[in-house]
């Protein structure tokens, strides 16, 4: 049974990807039933350099601990390229029942990285077999990008002092979007991502003298609903910015007023501006709110990694290479900006590009317990990319 896709999504497939369809599929597959956690993707690591020792790259490997590069030149053409994708897998428990689940108990595929992989990969394949371009072209596996570390130990690692690139390249499944509609966007795409820890501190005691105790349960739920007036009472309407509170954790016992709450937290934005006000504004409203119930708050308040900031001649580009390949109804209209967060960010404040989406059809969103990437998407993708880089390096 071969396993094509549909006619819709086959066309301005690349015929010699199309032709070996069925083969990246089973190593996405391959890849997903054996998932690995950020630094740790030594199997699969292993997989994707040999792979591309095969198909007559240079390959380099170890850089930003399990990272791979990928290297291919043709031609004197004096540009770079570089085409990143993400491998590392995500601490969730699988439930999709699929027969290529995850054998790993806790580790799961969740967000699409085996598929971003098996992409490049199969871009790689056919660049190598028959690519017309002249300059150097540089694919990068990075691990890692789920706890944001990835794409800083690769640059910590001399990624493009090693490997000089005029530009650089990424792209990221987006459920419920079209299957293998691309959407592109100029400026941020994706915000910044900070996070914070905190533990408000009071007085433990009896449930039933709570006037002989100072309760961080009561500070940290006034805590919890003080924070959703950051975003609404100081953020420009027009801006955005997102302050989500995701764990509270405090006592044990119904009758026991527990000495202190944990609590943690997400703030995202997209404009350095907004990122600022959050960083200032969380942790002075923390600690004045808990000081008000007679506590005290320690807020440790992380910086994370920027937002996705796309340069725009590098996103016209490769709009341009995706109409042309596939026509305007597979480019998504008016693509909105995702509050999400993706450690490409580093890569653009490095060097410029552009971070692009393409649709996973309808069903579990990203980090779902349920989520599976969509196979079908794998031969647009790849495509664009052949045709990305026989452009730029043209």
């Amino acid at each position: 049974m071969t396993l094509q896709p549909p006619p819709s999504l086959f066309q301005g497939v690349d015929p010699e990807i199309a032709a070996r369809i069925d083969e990246f599929v089973q190593i996405r597959r391959d890849l997903h039933q054996r998932p690995e956690l950020a630094f740790k993707e030594t199997r699969t690591s292993g997989v994707i350099a040999r792979l591309l020792a095969e198909w007559g790259y240079e390959v380099t490997t170890g850089i930003g601990k399990t990272g791979v590069v990928a290297t291919l030149r043709r031609g004197a053409g004096p540009k770079a390229l570089a085409i990143r994708a993400d491998f590392d897998a995500l601490p969730i428990r699988e439930a999709t029942g699929l027969p290529y689940a995850s054998e790993n108990s806790g580790v799961m595929h969740a967000c699409g990285h085996d598929g971003h992989t098996t992409i490049l990969l199969a871009a790689a394949r056919r660049l190598a077999a028959s690519g017309a371009f002249r300059g150097t072209l540089h694919l990068v596996f990075q691990p890692a990008e789920e706890i944001g570390a990835g794409a800083s130990a690769l640059i910590k690692d001399g990624l493009f002092e090693r490997f000089p690139v005029d530009a650089i390249y990424g792209l990221h499944n987006w459920p419920n979007v079209p299957a293998g509609q691309f959407g592109f966007v100029t400026g941020p795409a994706m915000a910044s991502v900070d996070r914070a820890s905190v533990r408000v501190r009071g007085r433990g005691g009896h449930g039933a003298a709570p006037h002989e105790a100072v309760d961080p349960v009561v500070a940290a739920a006034h805590i919890v609903t003080a924070l959703q007036t950051v975003v609404s009472r100081n953020v420009d309407p027009l801006d955005v910015g997102v302050v989500t509170v995701a764990s509270i954790h405090g006592g044990e016992a119904t009758n026991v007023i527990p000495e202190w709450v944990d609590l943690k937290l997400t703030t995202r934005s997209f404009r350095p501006e907004i990122r600022l006000l959050l960083q200032n504004r969380v942790p002075a409203l923390i600690r004045a709110q808990a000081e008000s119930f007679g506590a005290e708050a320690d807020v440790d308040y992380q910086l994370g990694f920027p937002s996705v900031v796309n340069h725009a001649a590098e996103t016209e580009l490769i709009a341009e290479v995706a109409r042309e390949t596939f026509g305007d109804a597979r480019i998504a209209k008016d693509f909105r900006p995702r509050t999400a967060s993706e450690d490409f960010a580093f890569y653009l404040e490095q060097r410029p590009g552009s971070f692009v989406f393409v649709g996973n059809g309808d069903g579990p969103t990203l980090h779902s317990a349920s989520y599976n990437f969509n196979d079908d998407i794998i031969g647009p993708a790849a495509t664009l990319w052949v045709r990305l880089a026989e452009r730029f390096l043209s």
